[in-house]
C-alpha cells in the first residue's frame, strides 16, 4: 500500500478558496436565504473537492469517512441544543414569557440606554450562567423584541445581544470554552480568568462606548407612538402576570446550579409548556381553532410550539412579526448547514489539509507578537474551515503548546489567545455552530448582525496590540521552569 503524501500548500488552500468563492457567489445570488440550502451544498463540494486531493494523497477513503462522522457526532451536542432551543421558543411563546419580558422591558428601559443595557444584561446573566446560547435563546429574543418595537436595526440590536452574551461566556468559571482553553494549554481555571481580563476588559469597555454613541444618537420620535400600540397588543393577546418570570429565573437557578444546558434547556421548555396551560387557556382554544376541547387543544397546541409554526395574529404586523416560533422544525436548515459544515472540516483534517496550512502560519512566528497573531489567525482559520468553537480552541491549543513553552511563554497566554479568537470569533462565521445557531434564534442572519458585534471584534485586536507591545506578557522564570509547565500541561 503506497504511503500518505504531504499536501503542497496550494493543494490544502485550494478547497478552502473553492468555498469562499462559491459563498461569496451565494449572497450575490441568494442574498438573504443562503442558508436554506445553497451554502449546505457549498460545503458539501467543498468537501468532496478536499477528499479527491487527500485520496490523490493516498489517504484512505475509510479514514476521510471516519473523520467526517468523528467531526459531525463532535456537533451533535450542540444540534441537540439547537433542537431543543427551537422548542423552548415555542412554548414560552404561548405561555407569555417571552411577551411578559418584552411588555415590561418596554416600560423600563428607556430607549437612549437600550443597547447599552442590552450589553450589560446579556453579560450579566451570561456571566451567572456561563452560556453564551442559554442567554440568546431566552432573555435575547426578549430583548430583540424590545429593540425591534423601538425602531432600532435589528443586526444592531443582536450585535449588542452577542457582544454581552459572550463577554459573560468568556469570562464565566460556568462556561465550558472558559475550563477547556486552560486545560488545552496547561494553566489552571482562575488564573486564566484573571489573565483575560487584560484583554478583555478593555474590549467590553471600548463595545460599550460604542453602544452608548450610537444609542443617544439615534432618533426615537416614533418611538413613543409604536410602544404604546405594541404595550396594548401585548396586554390584549395575553394574559400577563409577573409569575411568568418564575420560568427564567428557574433556568437561571438550575444552570448555576451545574446542570447541563441540554436538560436544563428541556426542563424550561417543559415548564413554559406547563405556564401556558396555566395562563394562557384562551390563547390555546384560539390557537387549536373553534370547536376544539381544552384538553385536546392543549396537547395540539403545546406540541404544535414544540415542534411547529406558531403564529399568533394580533391584528398587528409588528407584534405579529413578534409572537411567531417555527418550534424545533425551524432549526432543521441550521442542523443541515452544521452537519454539511463538519463533513468539510472533517475531510480537511484527515487529509492533512488544515495542519499543512496552519504549519505555513507558524513558519512566521518569529517574536511574541507574531506568535500570538499566528495562534488568533489559526483560532479564527478553524472557526471557517472546522465550523466548531471546540475545534478552534482544542487544535491551535495543540499546536502551539509546545512553541509557546519554547518561547518562555507561561501557559496561560497561550489560554488567553486562544479564547480571544476561538471562542469570539465562533459566532461571526454563518456556518460554524455558534453564528449557525445564534443567526436561527434570533432570526438575523450572521452577515446582519456581524458588523455591530463590536466586542467579539475588537477583543482579537486588542489581543493583538497587547502581543506585539509585549504589555504584560507572562513569561516562565526560574522558579518556575519549563519542564514544570510542560509536566502540567502533560497532566
Amino acid at each position: 500500500m503506497n504511503s500518505t503524501k504531504s499536501p503542497t500548500l496550494l493543494q490544502a488552500l485550494l478547497p478552502v478558496i473553492l468555498l469562499i468563492i462559491l459563498l461569496s457567489l451565494n449572497v450575490i445570488v441568494f442574498k438573504q436565504n443562503t442558508l436554506h440550502g445553497a451554502n449546505q451544498i457549498v460545503l458539501l463540494l467543498s468537501a468532496a473537492v478536499a477528499g479527491l486531493i487527500s485520496m490523490r494523497l493516498n489517504v484512505d477513503w475509510d479514514k476521510l469517512l471516519n473523520a467526517i462522522n468523528k467531526s459531525i457526532s463532535i456537533a451533535m451536542p450542540s444540534v441537540l441544543i439547537l433542537l431543543i432551543i427551537g422548542s423552548l421558543a415555542g412554548t414560552w411563546l404561548i405561555s407569555g414569557i417571552i411577551p411578559v419580558m418584552i411588555y415590561y422591558g418596554l416600560q423600563i428601559i428607556h430607549p437612549s440606554v437600550f443597547l447599552l443595557t442590552a450589553v450589560v444584561v446579556s453579560g450579566i446573566i451570561s456571566l451567572i450562567t456561563g452560556s453564551s446560547w442559554s442567554t440568546i435563546a431566552t432573555i435575547g429574543i426578549a430583548l430583540l423584541g424590545i429593540g425591534k418595537t423601538l425602531g432600532i436595526n435589528e443586526g444592531l440590536v443582536a450585535g449588542a445581544i452577542i457582544s454581552g452574551a459572550y463577554f459573560g461566556d468568556k469570562m464565566s468559571p460556568l462556561s465550558d470554552t472558559t475550563n477547556l482553553a486552560p486545560a488545552v494549554a496547561g494553566t489552571d481555571l482562575f488564573t486564566h480568568v484573571r489573565y483575560m481580563t487584560i484583554t478583555t476588559v478593555p474590549s467590553i469597555l471600548l463595545a460599550l462606548i460604542i453602544f452608548m454613541i450610537i444609542g443617544f444618537a439615534n432618533n426615537y420620535s416614533s418611538a413613543e407612538t409604536n410602544m404604546e400600540s405594541v404595550l396594548m397588543v401585548i396586554d390584549r393577546s395575553f394574559n400577563l402576570s409577573p409569575f411568568l418570570l418564575l420560568v427564567p429565573a428557574i433556568l437561571i437557578f438550575i444552570i448555576v446550579k451545574k446542570v447541563p444546558a441540554l436538560p436544563s434547556l428541556l426542563i424550561a421548555t417543559l415548564v413554559g409548556a406547563i405556564a401556558a396551560l396555566i395562563f394562557q387557556p384562551e390563547l390555546i382554544r384560539q390557537l387549536a381553532g373553534e370547536g376544539t376541547g381544552q384538553l385536546k387543544a392543549s396537547y395540539i397546541v403545546v406540541m404544535r410550539a414544540m415542534f411547529g409554526d406558531i403564529q399568533i395574529d394580533t391584528g398587528h404586523k409588528v407584534i405579529n412579526d413578534l409572537l411567531t416560533s417555527e418550534g424545533m422544525a425551524g432549526m432543521l436548515y441550521t442542523v443541515w448547514l452544521i452537519i454539511s459544515a463538519m463533513a468539510f472540516g472533517g475531510v480537511m483534517e484527515a487529509g492533512g489539509l488544515l495542519r499543512r496550512i496552519t504549519m505555513a502560519v507558524i513558519s512566521f512566528a518569529h517574536s511574541t507578537g507574531s506568535l500570538i497573531a499566528a495562534t488568533l489567525t489559526t483560532c479564527i482559520f478553524f472557526n471557517i474551515t472546522a465550523s466548531d468553537q471546540y475545534l478552534s480552541i482544542v487544535v491551535p491549543g495543540r499546536m502551539f503548546s509546545q512553541t509557546f513553552r519554547d518561547k518562555g511563554l507561561k501557559p496561560e497566554v497561550l489560554s488567553r489567545t486562544l479564547e480571544d479568537a476561538g471562542t469570539l470569533t465562533s459566532v461571526l462565521v454563518p456556518w460554524n455552530t455558534c453564528g449557525a445557531t445564534q443567526a436561527r434564534v434570533l432570526n438575523v442572519p450572521t452577515l446582519t448582525y456581524l458588523p455591530f458585534c463590536f466586542f467579539n471584534l475588537i477583543n482579537p485586536v486588542i489581543a493583538l496590540i497587547i502581543g506585539y507591545a509585549n504589555f504584560k506578557i507572562r513569561r516562565i522564570n526560574e522558579a518556575e521552569p519549563a519542564t514544570l509547565i510542560s509536566a502540567a500541561h502533560n497532566q
